[in-house]
C-alpha cells in the first residue's frame, strides 16, 4: 500500500487532462511514471493496443468525462459496480479505473521484460464494459478524513501494544521516504484536486506506512501464533479504512462534479 497505485495515477492525471488542466503528453508521462510503457487494449474501434495519449482521447470521444479508482480486496469490492467479470479481474489486479460518463472500466496487467539486470515494467490496461451504478463503499472526503484520524490512533496504539518493531535502518528509511514524498505535495495529486483531497491522501499514505512497517518488520513482540493472528485482526480494519480514504481522495473530483 505504500506505493501509489497505478490506477490512482491514471485517474488523477486523466481527470486533469479531461478538465483541460494538463497537456496529453504531460498526463501520459505522469501516468507512466517509472514504468517503461503503458498501453490500452480492447478500446472500441481499436483492433490492437494503443498508447495512453490516443486511449484517453478516444475515451473522451466515447463520452467519458471523469475517472474513478477502485481498490478492491477479498470480501470488499471497494469502488466497483459490476458486472461480475469486471469485478473479478479488478479483484485479481487489486485495482481498477472506472469511467464516468460512459460504461467502461480499465484493469491493469503488469509484466516485467528485458534481460536480467535491465528489467523494465510494461503495463497493459484492459478496457471492459462496466455497470453504470454507484461505486461500492466509497466515503465522502469528510467521512474519510474523520475515519483516518481515528484509524491513525488505532494503528499507533495497536503497534505499541503488540510491540511491533518500529525502529532500525529499514523503518527509518521507510519513514524518511514517506516524509520526502509528503513534502513534495505537488506530486501527491494532479492539478484540479481540492486541498482536502491532497490532505486525505497524504494521511492515508501515512497510515499505509505504519501498516507496511508492521508487516515488514517480522513478528516484533508477537511471538506466538495467537499473538500474530491478533495483530493481523487488529490491523485489518485500519487497512480497510486507508484504502477507502485513498479511493475517496482520487474520486473526489468526479464526486464533486456529480453533486454539482
Amino acid at each position: 500500500m505504500l506505493s501509489e497505485p497505478r490506477s490512482g495515477r491514471l485517474a488523477a492525471w486523466g481527470n486533469a487532462l479531461l478538465a483541460g488542466l494538463v497537456s496529453p503528453d504531460d498526463a501520459a508521462s505522469a501516468i507512466v511514471g517509472e514504468d517503461a510503457v503503458h498501453r490500452v487494449e480492447g478500446l472500441p474501434g481499436e483492433s490492437a493496443p494503443v498508447g495512453l495519449t490516443l486511449a484517453l482521447g478516444r475515451l473522451r470521444t466515447l463520452g467519458v468525462t471523469g475517472l474513478r479508482v477502485a481498490l478492491p480486496a477479498p470480501g470488499h469490492p471497494l469502488g466497483l459496480s459490476g458486472p461480475p467479470e469486471f469485478n473479478a479481474r479488478a479483484l485479481e489486479a487489486e485495482e481498477a479505473v472506472v469511467c464516468y460518463g460512459a460504461a467502461f472500466g480499465l484493469v491493469p496487467s503488469v509484466a516485467e521484460a528485458g534481460p536480467e539486470g535491465d528489467l523494465h515494467v510494461e503495463v497493459v490496461w484492459q478496457c471492459l464494459p462496466v455497470r453504470e451504478a454507484p461505486p461500492a463503499d466509497v466515503p465522502s472526503l469528510g467521512e474519510a478524513e474523520r475515519e483516518l484520524a481515528e484509524a491513525l490512533r488505532e494503528a499507533t496504539g495497536v503497534l505499541s501494544r503488540l510491540d511491533v518493531a518500529g525502529s532500525g535502518p529499514v523503518a527509518e528509511a521507510a519513514i524518511d521516504a514517506y516524509r520526502a514524498r509528503a513534502e513534495a505535495g505537488r506530486e501527491v495529486l494532479a492539478p484540479g484536486y481540492p486541498p482536502r483531497a491532497v490532505r486525505v491522501l497524504e494521511m492515508a499514505q501515512r497510515v499505509a506506512l505504519l501498516l507496511s512497517l508492521a508487516y515488514e518488520n517480522g513478528h516484533g513482540g508477537a511471538v506466538s501464533a495467537s499473538e500474530m493472528a491478533a495483530r493481523s485482526e487488529a490491523l485489518r480494519p485500519v487497512e480497510r479504512t486507508a484504502r477507502r480514504a485513498q479511493v475517496a481522495a482520487y474520486n473526489s473530483v468526479v464526486e464533486q462534479r456529480e453533486r454539482g
